[in-house]
């Protein structure tokens, strides 16, 4: 079952803001798109405490940095960095696979991989699919701007959210046996 606690909620809150405030940042390299390092955020916290606060994240945050930006809320793009959230968060689910606890193997990684992957490919589908249904959009613009939107976001997170969310697990396997000397 899905567990929503203050924690929960404060967590999603400090992530929607941070990947909100990170969508201001990146390197322009097609139609309304740029290389964003705020992806790596959102593998980063989605892995660490789920599905939820991915989808919770990537939803909100964007819809944050949308509003703020005052252009309007394209809301095919919002869900998209919810979806990408969501899938980049199911390796929370797996069994025997923590990041606080430095527990983490050769399939999680793979699921990882595989399922954020998934989850960039299904939602730039969907934020092209919807702006072209939904907001008129030229569809020869949007199979250019979705699939530089796909190759730039699998950069960022098998380049950068992937190798970090790997040096946290080493990092908290090594710090796992500690013991408190008296």
């Amino acid at each position: 079952m899905i567990k929503i606690d203050t924690k929960t909620i404060v967590t999603i809150g400090v992530a929607a803001a941070l990947y909100g405030a990170l969508g201001f940042v990146g390197i322009p390299i097609g139609p309304n798109t740029q290389l964003k390092p705020a992806i790596a955020l959102l593998a980063i916290f989605s892995a660490l405490f789920g599905p939820l606060v991915g989808f919770s994240m990537g939803f909100l945050g964007h819809m944050l940095t949308d509003m703020i930006a005052g252009w309007g809320i394209w809301w095919g793009w919002v869900a998209s960095s919810g979806i990408m959230g969501l899938f980049m968060g199911l390796v929370f689910k797996c069994k025997k696979f923590s990041i606080k606890d430095g527990l983490c193997n050769k399939f999680h990684v793979s699921y990882l991989v595989i399922t954020g992957m998934i989850g960039i490919i299904l939602a730039f589908i969907f934020a092209a699919g919807f702006d072209v249904v939904v907001m008129g959009e030229p569809l020869d613009k949007m199979k250019i701007q979705v699939a530089l939107a796909i190759f730039t976001n699998a950069i960022v997170f098998l380049g950068v959210g992937v190798p970090t969310i790997l040096g946290f697990v080493r990092a908290n396997k090594k710090n796992n046996g500690l013991k408190i000397e008296e």
